[in-house]
């Protein structure tokens, strides 16, 4: 099958496509015929090799965990899921390939687009775990900083489905998008902290930081001084200002991301795509999403 594979932490330039040996369900275990691949910002900071005491990889490795696909073959043991079936969630093999295994997988409604099944799982499982850690509940205010991506838009949008009010950090380019979701969009930047004060005069309750760009302290501020309910998803600065750094990953995740997907596919969640790009590109698109100006998710099509 082809697949990404790298030999060595790197760059770009070190992701390659290949022919490598298929991949074949054991107990436990689904495989995928992979049609749609997420780009996650993990997938390039573990080739760097930033992650290695936490992700160490053995090489050569195929890279991404994310991945939408129709099950090919079912492993010993496994129920409830039958060859055929189109399915969504996190992979245990490599996902920048055509066939990839997975042990927890959701069904893809039938109205919900492969590229935004694909683009679900990351987005929903972090917002979702940020959310249930800060304790955001009806009738509060939380402050998303980067929530015109499509993972701060995941946040966003399911704080407001618990009822609370959400102030959206982006671009003024984004500032439609974010009232489209119904969050009251900043422009981050210099004097960020006066903005949001003038936005939410009732002040905030908490703070959910997915851009990790030295927002921290001002979210100190906006919390009055202490580090209570803030979490990142992204500056490793978290511990030295006794903030939470949150990298889960949720359990019991797949009936809840079962849920999600038939939102998404009702129209009542959405998944902001930037762009599908062949598996050959894999390169190009973890550039993209290394230097940050995506807007919204990046995905692969084997």
């Amino acid at each position: 099958m082809k697949a990404i594979v790298f030999e060595e932490y790197g760059g770009p330039e070190v992701l390659r496509l290949v022919e490598v040996e298929e991949p074949h369900a054991g107990p436990g275990q689904v495989r995928l015929k992979t049609v749609a691949v997420g780009v996650n910002p993990i997938d390039h900071k573990i080739r760097r090799g930033w992650l290695h005491e936490v992700f160490p990889v053995t090489f050569p490795a195929v890279p991404g965990t994310e991945a939408a696909g129709i099950v090919d073959e079912v492993g010993e043991g496994v129920t409830g899921i039958s060859v055929g079936d189109e399915v969504l969630g996190f992979t245990v093999t490599g996902a920048y390939a055509e066939y990839a295994l997975a042990t927890e997988v959701a069904p893809k409604p039938a109205g919900l687009a492969w590229e935004a099944a694909a683009a679900l799982s990351a987005a929903t499982e972090t917002s979702h775990r940020v959310l249930d850690t800060l304790k955001v509940a009806g009738g509060e205010t939380l402050l998303v900083h980067g929530a015109a991506g499509s993972v701060g838009s995941a946040g966003a949008q399911l704080a407001v489905a618990r009822g609370a009010t959400v102030i959206g950090t982006a671009s003024e380019a984004n500032h439609d998008y974010l009232r489209s979701l119904g969050v009251t969009p900043v422009t981050y930047g210099d004097g960020l902290a006066d903005r949001v004060r003038a936005a939410a005069p009732q002040g905030i309750d908490a703070v959910y930081d997915v851009t990790g760009y030295d927002v921290l302290e001002v979210s100190i501020d906006l919390r009055g001084g202490t580090t209570d309910r803030i979490v990142t998803i992204a500056d490793t600065r978290a511990a030295e200002l006794g903030i939470t750094l949150s990298a889960g990953p949720s359990r019991d995740f797949v009936p809840i991301l079962a849920d999600y997907a038939r939102r998404a596919a009702d129209g009542r969640l959405d998944i902001r795509i930037d762009r599908s790009l062949p598996l050959s590109d894999a390169a190009k698109a973890q550039e993209l999403s290394e230097a940050g100006h995506s807007h919204g998710k990046l995905l692969l099509r084997p």
